[in-house]
């Protein structure tokens, strides 16, 4: 009938847009390019150093907490993605003290 053959190519009309949409969507995130950066980076430098202000800030640890960067790398797509390879290590500083500040070795290590 004709209700059937409307609704058979509605799906088959529905299947075709997902699949162009999924070819799409992957063509999308080809990658332009893969670097591996420095911290100094700008919008590396200012990611950890919110990230360590954040997580100082809301810690109740009274020793200062740092970031010690093992990797970073910029992703570049249709978009600029940073993935960053870190590890957070408590200080020999106390709050609110951040000059100089050593990582803790020994029993006060994390």
């Amino acid at each position: 009938t004709m209700a059937e053959l409307w609704q058979a190519l509605r799906l088959w009309l529905a299947i075709l847009l997902t699949l162009m949409a999924l070819t799409y969507q992957a063509r999308k995130k080809t990658f332009l390019s893969v670097q591996e950066v420095t911290a100094i980076e700008s919008y590396a430098k200012n990611s950890l150093q919110w990230i360590t202000d954040q997580y100082n800030k809301d810690s109740d640890d009274e020793y200062h907490f740092r970031i010690f960067v093992l990797k970073i790398q910029k992703w570049v797509t249709d978009h600029l993605e940073c993935h960053l390879n870190v590890e957070m290590q408590q200080t020999t500083c106390q709050k609110p003290e951040t000059t100089n500040c050593v990582p803790q070795e020994g029993e006060l290590y994390k």
